[in-house]
C-alpha cells in the first residue's frame, strides 16, 4: 500500500516522501557508526559525517552532520572510483587530500550500492570521521609544525576495505603501522573503521530496499529531481543578486591573503580565488574539495529554505581556483607534498568569512574551529572549541557555539576527566567579547584545561591577530588567545598556529574569539547569551 501511496502522491508530495527517507537513511548510518565506534571523537563529540550520493557520484542527502565533511564527499567518491573499479561487495578507504580529502585524521569509506550483484547502480553511501590519533611528529595527528603531508600522519591513499565482500583488515593495519609517523592507536582506528563500514552496510541495505519497495527507476528518478530542485533553487537565490561585481580579500593571521570576485549574472555565479596565496609554507592548504564544500555552504545559506546539502546548488556556480594555498598539487610522495592539516579546519572557515563578507550576507562569526590537541605515547585527545557568531540583518550573533564549517560537540568534562589527564578549571562565556552593534556579535568562550602528566600541545587557530570584521557599521568582534600557564607562575603565550610541551600542573587557557557586529546604532538591551 505504501508503495501504491507514494505512486499517486503529487509531484511535490512524493518528491518529499523520497527525501525524508534518503534523510532517514543517512541519519542511522549516522546513529549505527556512533553506536558501534569506540573513540571519544566520534562517539561523544560526534565528529563524522554521512550521506547518499547518486549513481554519478553526486552528493544527494545527508543528515545534518559537519557541512566541510559533506560538500567534500561528491568530489572524493569520484575521484576514489576513478582510481578503484568498485563493484558489489567492495568497500573503498582513502584520507588522501589528493582523491577528495580533506586532511589525514578524517577517513572516508564509500561504498556502491547495487539493486543486485551486478546489476544496476543505484548510488553511494559514505562516512567521513575524524580519527584523534592517525600518526604524525605529534600526538593528535594536527601538528603544528608540519610542513610536508608526511609529518600529518598516516597516508591512505584510495584502498579496498573490502573486496567482493572480503575484508582486507590485515592490510589496513600495514598500512597504520607503517613508518615515517605510524598511528599511536591503532586498534581504536580499526575499531572505528569497522564502525564506519557497519554504517555503511546498513546505509546500503536500507537504500536496496527502497528500491526494492519503489523500484529503482523512481529512486533514480527522485535523486535528480532533489538535485534539480535544488539547482532551480541557486539559481532562484542568484536571481535575488544585483548583478554585477563583489570582491572581498580576508587574512589568514600571518597575512596570507585569501581573495574573492563574485561575478552573478542572470542566475549564475562565478566565483574566482584568484589573487589568494601561493602554497602555503606550514599546514593551511587547503584542497579543492574543501573550496567546494565552502561555496556549497555559502550556495546552501543564500537559498534560505529546507533543503539538503545537495550538489545541484553549485550548479549554476563556476569555480576558478588558481593553483596555491586553495588547490595545491600533490606529489606522489608524501614527505614531498604540501601539508593540510590546517587547511581544512582553518582555511575552510576563513573562507566562509571571505564568501560572508563578499556578498554582504552577515558579520564574521568567530572564523575558527580553535583546534587543540595534545597527547603522549600512551593517548591522544583532540578537540574543537565554540566561540562567538556573527550578527547580521535582523538578528543578534549567538555566543558559545560552532558555527559555520563545523558542527560538532565539545566532551562532557565528566567524560574528559575520567578519560584523560587532565582537569576542566573553567568553561564560561567570554562576556564582551562580540562586536558593538545595532545587532551584537556572539561572545567568545574561556576554556582553562590543567594537564596532570607530561604531553605534548598543538593549537591550531585563526582570529588570534585580525578581528572578526563587523558589517554595515558594526564592531568587530575581539580576538582570540592562547597562553600555557606553568605550574610555577611563568605564562608561555601561544601564536595561532604553535605548539609547546606541558607538565603536571600546567595549565591551558584559551579565549575564542567573539562575532563581528552588525549596523551602526547601538541597542540598549543586554547582550545575547
Amino acid at each position: 500500500g505504501r508503495t501504491r501511496a507514494f505512486g499517486r502522491a503529487p509531484g511535490a508530495v512524493r518528491l518529499e516522501l523520497f527525501a525524508q527517507r534518503f534523510r532517514a537513511i543517512a541519519r542511522e548510518m549516522g546513529e549505527r557508526l556512533r553506536r558501534t565506534a569506540v573513540s571519544t571523537n566520534v562517539k561523544e563529540r560526534l565528529d563524522f559525517s554521512c550521506a547518499i550520493l547518486d549513481a554519478r557520484g553526486e552528493l544527494v542527502v545527508n543528515a545534518p552532520h559537519i557541512p566541510v565533511h559533506l560538500g567534500s564527499l561528491g568530489e572524493c567518491v569520484r575521484k576514489v572510483r576513478e582510481a578503484l573499479p568498485l563493484g558489489p561487495g567492495d568497500v573503498a578507504v582513502t584520507n588522501h587530500p589528493a582523491f577528495g580529502g580533506s586532511h589525514l585524521p578524517d577517513v572516508t569509506v564509500i561504498r556502491p550500492v547495487f539493486l543486485d550483484d551486478g546489476g544496476t547502480l543505484l548510488g553511494y553511501v559514505a562516512s567521513r570521521a575524524h580519527h584523534a590519533e592517525i600518526g604524525g611528529s605529534r600526538p593528535g595527528s594536527m601538528p603544528h609544525d608540519s610542513r610536508r603531508l608526511a609529518e600529518e600522519g598516516v597516508v591512505i591513499a584510495p584502498s579496498f576495505l573490502a573486496r567482493a565482500g572480503r575484508a582486507r583488515w590485515d592490510h589496513l593495519r600495514r598500512l597504520l603501522e607503517a613508518p615515517p609517523f605510524p598511528s599511536r592507536a591503532v586498534e581504536e582506528n580499526l575499531a572505528d573503521l569497522r564502525a564506519a563500514a557497519a554504517a555503511s552496510h546498513a546505509g546500503a541495505e536500507a537504500l536496496r530496499a527502497l528500491a526494492t519497495q519503489h523500484g529503482a527507476a523512481e529512486v533514480a528518478r527522485a535523486m535528480e529531481e532533489l538535485t534539480s530542485l535544488a539547482e532551480r533553487k541557486a539559481r532562484e537565490a542568484l536571481s535575488r543578486i544585483p548583478g554585477g561585481r563583489y570582491e572581498a580579500v580576508e587574512r589568514l593571521d600571518d597575512g596570507s591573503p585569501l581573495a574573492l570576485a563574485v561575478e552573478v549574472r542572470n542566475g549564475t555565479a562565478v566565483f574566482d580565488f584568484s589573487g589568494s596565496a601561493p602554497v602555503h609554507p606550514g599546514n593551511l592548504n587547503a584542497t579543492s574539495a574543501i573550496v567546494r564544500s565552502v561555496v556549497l555552504y555559502a550556495a546552501r545559506l543564500l537559498v534560505g529554505e529546507r533543503l539538503p546539502l545537495n550538489e545541484g546548488l553549485l550548479r549554476p556556480i563556476t569555480l576558478r581556483l588558481p593553483k596555491g594555498i586553495l588547490d595545491p598539487d600533490f606529489p606522489d610522495d608524501p614527505a614531498l607534498a604540501p601539508a593540510v592539516a590546517g587547511g581544512n579546519v582553518e582555511t575552510s572557515q576563513r573562507l566562509v568569512d571571505t564568501i560572508l563578507k563578499a556578498l554582504g550576507l552577515a558579520a564574521c562569526s568567530q572564523g575558527t574551529m580553535n583546534n587543540v590537541a595534545f597527547g603522549n605515547d600512551r593517548f591522544s585527545y583532540y578537540e574543537t572549541v565554540c566561540g562567538g557568531c556573527g550578527a547580521g540583518p535582523g538578528f543578534h550573533g549567538a555566543s558559545a557555539a560552532h558555527s559555520h564549517m563545523t558542527n560538532t560537540r565539545i566532551t562532557d568534562v565528566e567524560l574528559l576527566e575520567r578519560r584523560y589527564p587532565v582537569r576542566l578549571l573553567r568553561f564560561a562565556v567570554r562576556r564582551g567579547s562580540g562586536g558593538e552593534g545595532r545587532y551584537r556579535g556572539g561572545d567568545g568562550v574561556v576554556r582553562e584545561i590543567e594537564f596532570l602528566e607530561p604531553v605534548a600541545v598543538s593549537v591550531l587557530t585563526q582570529h588570534r591577530i585580525e578581528r572578526p570584521y563587523g558589517l554595515a557599521g558594526g564592531e568587530p568582534g575581539l580576538p582570540g588567545a592562547q597562553r600555557l600557564i606553568r605550574a610555577g607562575g611563568d605564562t608561555v603565550t601561544l601564536g595561532s598556529v604553535d605548539g609547546c610541551t606541558a607538565g603536571p600542573g600546567d595549565r591551558l587557557l584559551i579565549e575564542t574569539p567573539g562575532g563581528g557586529g552588525w549596523g551602526g546604532a547601538l541597542l540598549t538591551r543586554p547582550p545575547p547569551g
